[in-house]
């Protein structure tokens, strides 16, 4: 059977840091997160019983080493689920440039769990496929349940979950899932987000991140329900500070930001204090910064933030995977 799904990438406003155990993808802490949109990724398999073999494509690239080692983690998963022996052919495309810090493994591994299941025949919830994604990448958890999610850590696959979060309009007409609009500022850099997970534990700042991650975790789903910008999204640029401290202090040292990304972080911290502009900056693993504002302030961050010099774009938040028609098949 052929299935094909899209999810939207994840900006991580509580992000998660290292692995508890690595198969299945156990994390230490729970996490938080937004999708964005009209950002995606699009995946269609299909079961195919004459096959020689499993084949994976990723933007009409054929995926080797170790990127197809993870995708065959989770086609092995939903094949012993749905005990399938048949080879699988894989495709799947980004509508963004994918490994500078935006999200790419959260949107693909998600649909690809959605559609893994589907095309399987597995009559899965959301919250189960999520522990599907889970394998491929945790925050794809996230990307499967859609707009502001918690995966729960956990120790199996009943608990490690993603989950939708309650949201409120604030006092200031402020609501998470309409009125947020992030810039997204491209600054292409290689990362290595697999690493840094594998050295968390080796940090000297990591125990002091696991001290004061629940807490935080707490405040951002209090701030979520009560609608309060300014809540949300400062612990999501304090956030962004904590897990570069720990990334930047492990073995290798992992140095992910680049000129580009100071400039932007001073352009925001210019727009909030000289113009009153409700802006903040988050970054995940990578170069690239989500610029978090509201809808009417959208334009002039954006300009401000093009002056440095920089690709943007203007991203809304992103629903649920979702499951498409044949005429939206890659193959």
């Amino acid at each position: 059977m052929k299935a094909t799904a899209r999810a939207h990438p994840i900006q991580g406003l509580v992000k998660y840091h290292g692995l508890k155990k690595s198969d299945p993808r156990i994390p230490y802490h729970d996490s938080i997160s937004v999708c964005t949109a009209p950002t995606h990724s699009t995946t269609t398999v299909e079961w195919q019983p004459d096959a020689a073999e499993d084949v994976f494509y990723i933007d009409g690239e054929e995926v080797e080493g170790h990127a197809a080692d993870r995708i065959q983690l989770v086609v092995d998963h939903v094949r012993e689920l749905a005990g399938i022996d048949h080879p699988l052919r894989f495709e799947s495309v980004n509508s963004f440039p994918s490994n500078i810090g935006f999200g790419s493994s959260s949107s693909g591994f998600a649909a690809a769990a959605l559609a893994l299941t589907e095309a399987a025949g597995l009559d899965f919830s959301r919250q189960e496929v999520s522990a599907v994604a889970r394998r491929g990448s945790l925050s794809a958890g996230r990307s499967v349940t859609g707009a502001y999610s918690q995966l729960f850590a956990g120790l199996n696959d009943e608990d490690c979950i993603s989950r939708r979060l309650p949201t409120g309009t604030g006092e200031d007409g402020f609501h998470p899932e309409t009125d947020l609009r992030t810039v997204a500022a491209h600054v292409p850099a290689y990362k290595q987000t697999e690493r840094a997970h594998e050295e968390a534990e080796q940090s000297h700042m990591f125990q002091a991140r696991m001290a004061h991650v629940h807490e935080q975790l707490a405040e951002m789903r209090d701030a979520l329900r009560a609608g309060s910008f300014d809540r949300i999204f400062e612990l999501a640029e304090h956030d962004s500070l904590s897990l570069t401290a720990a990334t930047m202090t492990g073995p290798s040292g992992w140095v992910y930001w680049q000129p580009e990304t100071i400039a932007v972080f001073n352009a925001v911290r210019e727009l909030r204090e000289e113009e009153d502009v409700p802006v903040y900056f988050s970054t995940d693993t990578g170069a690239s910064v989500y610029v978090n504002t509201r809808k009417r302030h959208a334009d002039r961050v954006e300009e401000r933030i093009a002056e440095i010099g920089v690709d943007t774009e203007v991203w809304s938040v992103g629903g649920p995977a979702e499951l498409l028609g044949p005429g939206d098949a890659l193959f």
